[in-house]
């Protein structure tokens, strides 16, 4: 299963339909979650997903609507007995934020958490499912963006297989060791580009946008601002919709998920039509809540 559960969308001040800042993300074997802002528990309760399953928390920065949830959710990993280690991603210099709010109240800690303080671009944790990498990005205080990229493959033909006499177990041995006898994996198959994931929080545009974004089937981003209030944006380090929908332009994107709205907004239709100025993919307007799968592998 890869899909993304937004939990939250408020930016700084949640709203009645809108809590603070978390997704989870659903990729095979790894379960991530993103900027667990307060509330996060109530609101993985409500969206039907728990924190057993979870391998890693990736926090872009240490702003309260990104951070403020990350307590409840490291005591819950102790409360549900998570028997796996759990990785926890940020940005080195928020190091003694990330440390208060691990043990910012007394609780029998026995679930084994695992700091990764992000130091700088690049990769920080390969697995089965693809690299974890992380870039900074240009806010008013140290921020990254995180991006999932799953390697290029193959795709097995049938009829290719066929005509070299391949079946059954030796499949699966033509594909650990690459060749079998004369045959090539090259020989029975066709390429099959890898998945992309992307996540964008609190920047002004710069190089690390991009690079995050850089080819993404799913790509989560902030449109805190529209437009007409670029200059705001700027100042306060954040992007606006139109400039989230040319990002995604630019970069090949697929799929564009728009969220971290500002409370003064309660009509988000224009987030979407400035977005869709530039960017001719699927658009979506992210609600709490919300489920979105991650678009089917490229052709």
């Amino acid at each position: 299963m890869r899909e993304l559960v937004v939990l939250g969308t408020a930016s700084m001040v949640p709203t009645r339909t809108r809590s603070h800042n978390a997704y989870l993300l659903r990729w095979d074997r790894e379960t991530i979650l993103f900027d667990p802002g307060e509330g996060t528990q109530r609101q993985m309760l409500f969206a039907g997903v728990s924190v057993s399953p979870l391998t890693r928390i990736c926090v872009s920065h240490f702003h309260g609507d990104h951070c403020l949830g990350l307590p409840g959710v490291i005591q819950r990993l102790s409360i549900d007995g998570v028997a796996h280690p759990v990785a926890a991603h940020f940005p080195a210099s928020g190091a003694r934020y990330f440390e208060r709010l691990r043990h910012a109240s007394s609780f029998h800690e026995t679930a084994e958490l695992v700091p990764h303080p992000v130091t700088g671009d690049g990769p920080l944790a390969e697995g089965p499912s693809g690299v974890l990498e992380a870039y900074r990005l240009d806010h008013v205080i140290d921020s990254v963006g995180y991006r999932l990229v799953e390697p290029d493959g193959h795709t097995m033909v049938p009829e290719l297989l066929a005509r070299h006499g391949i079946a059954g177990p030796d499949v699966s041995r033509l594909v650990r060791e690459g060749s079998l006898g004369s045959v090539r994996v090259e020989d029975v198959s066709v390429p099959r580009p890898g998945q992309r994931f992307g996540f964008v929080m609190d920047t002004r545009l710069c190089d690390g946008v991009y690079r995050v974004a850089e080819g993404a089937d799913l790509l989560v981003i902030e449109a805190t601002f529209r437009d007409a209030d670029h200059k705001l944006a700027h100042d306060y380090g954040h992007l606006t919709a139109g400039q989230a929908g040319k990002v995604a332009a630019e970069s090949g994107v697929r799929t564009l998920v728009l969220t971290h709205f500002s409370q003064r907004y309660q009509d988000f239709t224009g987030h979407h039509d400035e977005a869709a100025e530039h960017f001719g993919g699927s658009i979506v307007v992210a609600d709490d809540l919300m489920r979105i799968p991650v678009p089917k592998r490229r052709p």
